[in-house]
């Protein structure tokens, strides 16, 4: 018989919670990271940059902060060797033992400017590419991957095509966005092009593919899942009219899409699909491919003109979260990324145009059913439900802000909400931050370190010492 769900399991413990907090309460701020034996991974950059960011932060506080949190992906959750005598990197999620495909890119991410001075991390980052590349041509269709492919997933009985190696096989379009975000930034940070071989090649062909596949103009293609007594995960979901979008049947939260053209994810196809046909025309000598690739993003994109911008009473043109291609869409945000309050943070559009900001307008406000103010406010997301507020979407918040007072407050927010802990979680209530799900979530983690490290490089005066 199958155990609780990790929801269920996260929730049951919520009630020790406070007094777990206050125990954890520091007196000085001392380190919370692992002794450097058991650490996973050591990188002489990345521990220059804490170093240096910490002697520039005034807050001691917001210091410790980051020192806890930026290194805790590779502290805590990759494993680097070598396959075939090539990089080769598992990195799971934190306290969920499996490769997400883009929890992994993600988390990941902020370690790429250090990587031109630390030749072993740049391998590592290069073993991420490398493995998500096997990932995508075990499946495409699947979000998260075991490092051994004997063991059994917990959701073995979801009726989908289910292999060994797979933990999960939710569809999911960012799934195949992120790492070709990674593998772009990654090549134009280092100018290695050793990732980028024939199996990267067969990737990214399976990846277009995937997304012509999921247009879904001849029906819904080879892809079906249905988790038994998990509603709303159950079924196919509501009808769709195909409109030259890409059907995402999942979430990046991995909740279950309402409407299955979700707005912010075939934002971001459109900004991935341009990044990989550069490396297929660039690195891969490839013109026709990378061809195929453009005409693909092309098409998204102009679907997206047409399907993706809504009115909102008193804020004008906003991009809608989801449509169906039968004149029905939601106005909302989550706080997993892709998001609409993150598109600037993707790439996706500029933070000064005025759809993003009509739209920043109205997921930063009650307009957004996933909004939530008591003690603190916020955007959460069905994942974990009402009142709980992700410091993601804080995050996100100050990485996406052109207004100084934005990122301070954004600062404020997230240094008063660790819980005691040190470090950032999934979610924590409204109304008390002792109360939070996943004590470990290196996503959040590390990218709150990216957000200091921002902070300090645009808006100095808010961090730095007088």
């Amino acid at each position: 018989m199958d155990g609780p769900s990790r929801r269920e399991l996260l929730l049951a413990g919520l009630a020790a919670a406070p007094l777990r907090a206050l125990a954890m309460m520091p007196q000085t701020f001392d380190s919370r990271r692992p002794a450097p034996g058991a650490r996973h991974f050591s990188s002489p950059a990345v521990e220059a940059a804490i170093v240096r960011a910490k002697s520039r932060i005034a807050d001691p506080e917001l210091a410790w902060l980051f020192e806890n949190c930026f290194p805790n992906t590779l502290d805590t959750t990759v494993t680097y060797s070598e396959r075939d005598g090539k990089p080769d990197t598992y990195v799971i999620t934190g306290d969920i033992d499996a490769m997400w495909l883009r929890d992994s890119s993600a988390q990941v991410w902020p370690y790429l400017p250090l990587a031109r001075e630390d030749d072993a991390l740049r391998k590592l980052l290069a073993g991420v590419v490398r493995r998500q590349s096997r990932n995508i041509l075990l499946d495409p269709y699947a979000n998260a991957f075991f490092d051994d492919p004997s063991r059994e997933s917990e959701w073995k009985h979801d009726q989908t095509e289910m292999r060994p190696g797979v933990h999960e096989r939710k569809w999911e379009i960012d799934s195949l966005c992120y790492p070709l975000r990674l593998g772009y930034g990654y090549w134009k940070t280092t100018g290695d092009e050793s990732p980028f071989d024939a199996e990267w090649e067969s990737a990214a062909d399976a990846i277009v593919r995937t997304f012509r596949e999921q247009q879904r103009k001849d029906g819904p293609g080879p892809y079906a899942f249905y988790r038994p007594g998990a509603s709303p995960e159950g079924g196919p979901g509501n009808p769709i009219a195909p409109t030259g979008l890409i059907f995402s049947r999942f979430r990046p939260s991995d909740d279950a899409t309402d409407y299955g053209f979700l707005i912010p994810s075939n934002l971001f196809a459109v900004v991935s699909l341009h990044q990989m046909a550069e490396i297929l025309a660039t690195v891969r000598h490839q013109p026709a491919k990378a061809l195929a690739a453009r005409e693909l993003a092309d098409e998204v994109e102009n679907a997206l003109k047409v399907h993706a911008i809504k009115e909102a009473d008193g804020l004008g043109p906003v991009y809608a979260y989801e449509v169906d291609g039968l004149g029905h869409y939601s106005m909302m945000d989550d706080a997993n990324v892709p998001s609409l309050l993150g598109l600037p943070y993707l790439g996706a559009v500029s933070a000064g145009d005025m759809i993003y900001q009509n739209t920043r307008r109205l997921v930063w406000s009650p307009k957004n059913p996933w909004f939530f103010t008591g003690r603190y406010e916020g955007i959460g997301g069905p994942h974990i439900g009402p009142d709980w507020i992700w410091p993601m979407s804080h995050i996100l918040r100050g990485l996406t802000a052109t207004d100084p007072a934005e990122v301070k407050e954004v600062l404020r927010v997230l240094k008063a909400t660790h819980g005691g802990t040190g470090f950032m979680h999934e979610s924590f209530h409204k109304d008390d931050p002792a109360r939070y799900t996943r004590h470990w979530f290196a996503w959040a983690n590390t990218l709150f370190g990216e957000l200091v490290l921002h902070a300090l490089d645009r808006y100095p005066s808010l961090v730095e010492k007088g």
